[in-house]
C-alpha cells in the first residue's frame, strides 16, 4: 500500500480577488504535492474558499448583492487562479457547502457534549479585518497588531474553554518540535501561549452570515472554527468517511505568517478538546513586497499573478515564487531578478544545456541516441553521482519545505553538466574520437533526463516539454526512474529539439 500525504492550503477569504499571497501559498502546497505523487505517495491536496464572516457580509452589502451571490463570484476567481497557475489539488471546498455545515455542527456538538462550550457575554476589541479578538494589551497604538482598526464588541457568546488547553499545548510543542516551522515561529507561538490563554468566543449575534450555532439559532459560529473546521470536512469524517481514515492526521497546513496563531493555537486545542488527532505539522511562510514597498491596494501595488504569467510564463512565475526567497522568510519581489532567473537560470543555464546538448545528438549522432560508456569513470562518474544523488537531497530540502535550497542543488548539477559539456567539448571529439563523442553526450542526455524529472513538480509544462524530446515515455518519469535505479535509453530517434525556455526581451518602448 502506498504512503499517504495530505497537504492543505488555508481556506482563502472571499472579500477580494486573489493576489500573489495566495498563488505563493497554493503553489508551494502544489509543488510539494506533485512531488509526493511522483514519489509514490497517495496524496490528497485540499485548496478552497473561506466565504463566511462580517467582513464577507460586509462586502456583499457594499456591492449591492446578497452574501451567496458574492461569494459564487469571489470564490470562482479563486478557482479559475488554481487553473492559470496550473495547481493540482484533489479538492476544492467551499465553507457553504452543505457537508460543511454538516461538520461544522458536528464538531460544535462534540465540544459542547464534552463541556467545553459555554454561553456568556463577550465584551473586547475586534478586528473585523483580521476576523479576530485582541485584549487591551494586544493593541497598538490602538489598532490591531495587523494595523486593521477595532471596534469594541458587546454581546451574548458562546465560549470555547480554550485556557483549559495553555498547558497540554505547551507540552505539545515540546514533544513535537517540528509541529510548527520555521522554528522561530515556534518560539513565537511558544511565547504566546506562556503569556496566558483566554477563553476564545466561538459565536456572534450581530450579524447572520455564517453557519447557525446548532438549537440556538440568534449565534451563528465564529468564522475561524467555522474556517479551521474545513480541513475535516474534505475528509468526509462527519460521517466517518474512508478519505478521513486515510488520510487523517493531516501531513502539513502551509499557511501565512499572519494566520499561524489560528492553526498552531486555536485549532490544535479545538482538536485537542474534541479527542481528535492533531495535523503534523503547520508551516508559516513569510510576506512579499514589491520593489521595496509593502504591498498594499491604497497605493495600488498589489502583485497580480496573472499579470506575471501573462508578462513571463507560467512555469518562469513558478520558478522565480519558489527560488527567489527563502521559503518561510519575507521577500521582494522586483522585476530585475525576475527577468536574471528567467533568462540566466532557465533561458541560459537549463535551456542552453539542453538545446546544444539535443542538437548535437541530432547533428552528429543521425537523431540517435547514444550509448553511455560501458565502464563509468573519471569526470563521467563524477557527473552522474551527483544526478544519481539529486534526489535523496532534494526530497530532504522539500520535506522541510525548503524550496529554495532543494532547487539550488538541482541547479549546482546543471552547471556541473554546464562545466562538463565545455571541457569535454562533445563538438571537437567528431574530428578525433566519435564513439568517445557518444559517450560523452549520453552522460549529458542522461544528466538532464534526471533534472527533467526531478522539476516536473516546479515546471510541470516545461518538464514535459523537455521529457518529450528526449522521448521519455509517461511511465518513466517519476522518481523510481532515477537516482541509479533506470538510465537513458539508447538507440532511440530523437527529433530536433525546440526551445523549451526563451529568454525575456523587454518589448519595444517598455524598460530603463
Amino acid at each position: 500500500m502506498s504512503p499517504t500525504y495530505y497537504l492543505t492550503t488555508p481556506i482563502y477569504y472571499v472579500n477580494d480577488k486573489p493576489h500573489i499571497g495566495h498563488a505563493y501559498t497554493t503553489l508551494a502546497c502544489d509543488v510539494l504535492a506533485r512531488f509526493k505523487r511522483l514519489d509514490g505517495y497517495n496524496v490528497m491536496f485540499l485548496t478552497g474558499t473561506d466565504e463566511h464572516g462580517q467582513k464577507v457580509q460586509d462586502a456583499a452589502e457594499k456591492a449591492g448583492v446578497a452574501p451567496q451571490s458574492f461569494t459564487d463570484t469571489v470564490s470562482q476567481n479563486f478557482r479559475d487562479l488554481t487553473s492559470a497557475m496550473n495547481f493540482s489539488n484533489d479538492q476544492f471546498i467551499r465553507t457553504t457547502e452543505p457537508r460543511h455545515y454538516e461538520s461544522c455542527r458536528h464538531i460544535w456538538n462534540m465540544l459542547l457534549e464534552k463541556g467545553h462550550i459555554r454561553l456568556d457575554k463577550y465584551a473586547g476589541w475586534y478586528s473585523v479585518r483580521d476576523e479576530a479578538f485582541f485584549t487591551e494589551t494586544e493593541l497598538v497604538d490602538g489598532k490591531a497588531p495587523t494595523g486593521a482598526p477595532v471596534e469594541w464588541v458587546e454581546e451574548p457568546s458562546y465560549f470555547f474553554a480554550l485556557s483549559e488547553w495553555q498547558q497540554p499545548l505547551l507540552d505539545y510543542y515540546e514533544a513535537h518540535p517540528d509541529f510548527i516551522a520555521p522554528a522561530g515561529r515556534l518560539n513565537e507561538i511558544r511565547s504566546f501561549v506562556k503569556g496566558g490563554l483566554k477563553d476564545l468566543s466561538i459565536s456572534r449575534t450581530t450579524f447572520d452570515w455564517g453557519v447557525p450555532v446548532p438549537n440556538d439559532d440568534d449565534h451563528v459560529m465564529y468564522v475561524w472554527l467555522d474556517a479551521l473546521t474545513n480541513y475535516l470536512t474534505a475528509l468526509d469524517w462527519q460521517n466517518d468517511g474512508a478519505d478521513y481514515s486515510t488520510y487523517w492526521p493531516c501531513d502539513l497546513h502551509m499557511v501565512g505568517k499572519d494566520i499561524l496563531r489560528f492553526h498552531a493555537v486555536y485549532w490544535p486545542a479545538l482538536l485537542m478538546a474534541s479527542g481528535l488527532p492533531l495535523p503534523k505539522r503547520v508551516f508559516a511562510h513569510g510576506w512579499w513586497t514589491n520593489e521595496g514597498e509593502k504591498i498594499s491596494k491604497s497605493i495600488g501595488n498589489v502583485i497580480d499573478p496573472l499579470a506575471l504569467i501573462d508578462k513571463y510564463g507560467l512555469d518562469q512565475t513558478r520558478y522565480f515564487l519558489l527560488r527567489e526567497v527563502p521559503f518561510g522568510r519575507d521577500g521582494d519581489f522586483s522585476e530585475t531578478a525576475m527577468i536574471a532567473r528567467t533568462n540566466s537560470d532557465l533561458a541560459n543555464d537549463l535551456g542552453n544545456l539542453s538545446q546544444r546538448t539535443l542538437s548535437l545528438v541530432v547533428k552528429n549522432c543521425d537523431g540517435i541516441m547514444p550509448a553511455l560508456p560501458a565502464n563509468i569513470s573519471g569526470d563521467d562518474a563524477e557527473l552522474l553521482a551527483a544526478a544519481d544523488g539529486l534526489l535523496e537531497k532534494v526530497r530532504a530540502e522539500f520535506d522541510q519545505q525548503a524550496f529554495h535550497e532543494g532547487l539550488r542543488l538541482i541547479w549546482d548539477v546543471i552547471a556541473e553538466a554546464n562545466r562538463y559539456i565545455d571541457t569535454q567539448a562533445p563538438w571537437a571529439l567528431k574530428k578525433t574520437d566519435i564513439n568517445r563523442m557518444g559517450e560523452v553526450l549520453a552522460v549529458i542526455v542522461e544528466t538532464i533526463r534526471q533534472i527533467a524529472i526531478l522539476v516536473q513538480p516546479v515546471m510541470p509544462q516545461s518538464a514535459a516539454k523537455l521529457l518529450d524530446q528526449l522521448m521519455v515515455p509517461d511511465d518513466a518519469r517519476g522518481f523510481e526512474h532515477i537516482a541509479g535505479r533506470a538510465r537513458l535509453t539508447s538507440g532511440i530517434a530523437i527529433e530536433k529539439p525546440q526551445g523549451v525556455f526563451p529568454r525575456y526581451q523587454e518589448p519595444e518602448g517598455e524598460g530603463a
